[in-house]
């Protein structure tokens, strides 16, 4: 990683580059949580919360390459990690697959959803990306 052999991390406009990624990454976790509440039998507390998943799941196709987040969409998103039954199949996502960084995003929602955003070097790290090639920089130790 970048940020373990240069003290100065990710420039500001690298970590906006990860924008995309990040929302990605936050939606497809919620994405998994409902198919996984589908298997697994697990209901909403609130009944309310099957609106919010119709949208998560209306806008699953902008989860990638987007630069901004839709209110909508992260509000719903929001309101899912809030209910119960959302945390009851979050505490068996040993039982079907769901990226590492999930609860990590989901709970830093109230930031993610705010306008001017911008990715912190933590954020960045986070990212789970489907690799398919091999990216070489070249670090000069002292």
């Amino acid at each position: 990683m970048k940020i373990i052999f240069n003290e100065n991390g990710y420039t500001k406009e690298e970590c906006l580059r990860f924008k995309p990624v990040i929302y990605s990454n936050t939606i497809q976790s919620m994405l998994a949580i409902l198919q996984a509440m589908t298997r697994l039998q697990i209901s909403f507390e609130n009944t309310n919360r099957r609106k919010d998943a119709e949208v998560v799941l209306s806008h699953a196709e902008i989860e990638s390459n987007h630069e901004i987040l839709p209110e909508i969409v992260g509000k719903a998103i929001q309101a899912l990690w809030n209910d119960n039954g959302v945390q009851a199949c979050f505490l068996r996502s040993r039982e079907y697959q769901l990226n590492d960084s999930a609860a990590y995003y989901l709970n830093s929602l109230d930031r993610l959803i705010e306008y001017d955003y911008i990715p912190t070097q933590q954020d960045v790290l986070r990212t789970r990306v489907k690799t398919t090639g091999i990216v070489e920089t070249t670090f000069t130790l002292k």
